[in-house]
């Protein structure tokens, strides 16, 4: 009977780390894709708010003209 339980363990142990490595792997690749929205995001927040600054702010060089 030990010996059923010991093969039982060893035919589920492949089966168990391949599932772990790719749950591993496909958490990284989906905290990766966030982080890379959260940066576009970011970058995308700080580019609009430097456009409408740069509209505020009347320009001296165009009441020159």
């Amino acid at each position: 009977m030990d010996n059923y339980w010991v093969n039982a363990l060893w035919s589920m142990t492949p089966t168990v780390l391949v599932g772990l490595i790719f749950w591993l792997v496909l958490r990284a690749i989906l905290r990766a894709d966030q982080k890379e929205r959260d940066a576009y995001a970011r970058a995308e927040r700080e580019e609009r708010a430097r456009r409408a600054q740069q509209l505020a702010v009347p320009d001296e060089s165009r009441s020159e003209e």
